[in-house]
């Protein structure tokens, strides 16, 4: 399994985990969440690429791991990824450059080039 498999694996564990032991916490949270992306004026790619960025600029490896692969499944390309994780540093500087390794990580596990 790859590092980002490997970090969607351990969100998938940590929000089974919480749902067994403050289900009130986290099903209130997972609702909120639900309700915010469900809004009609923004496509699924277009929330996730947002997502992407905000990954990036909030330094979550977990959260890139899960927003890429939702990225993906939603349609988004490899060149909109990275574009998003460049808005990101953009916003947020260097320390977000940083974590466009992560990115890049997880697109070369979720979407490898096929060049590559």
């Amino acid at each position: 399994m790859g590092e980002m498999r490997d970090k969607l694996k351990e969100v998938a564990d940590l929000t089974h985990r919480l749902k067994e032991k403050y289900p009130t916490e986290i099903n209130a949270f997972m609702s909120f969440m639900n309700k915010a992306e469900a809004g009609p004026a923004l496509s699924s790619r277009e929330k996730e690429l947002i997502n992407v960025g905000i990954s990036v600029a909030g330094q979550c490896e977990w959260c890139i791991a899960v927003h890429v692969k939702h990225a993906i499944k939603a349609g988004a390309s490899r060149d909109e990824i990275v574009e998003a994780g460049f808005m990101a540093v953009v916003m947020h500087g260097g320390p977000a450059l940083m974590y466009l390794v992560p990115l890049m990580n997880a697109l070369d596990e979720f979407l490898p080039e096929e060049d590559a």
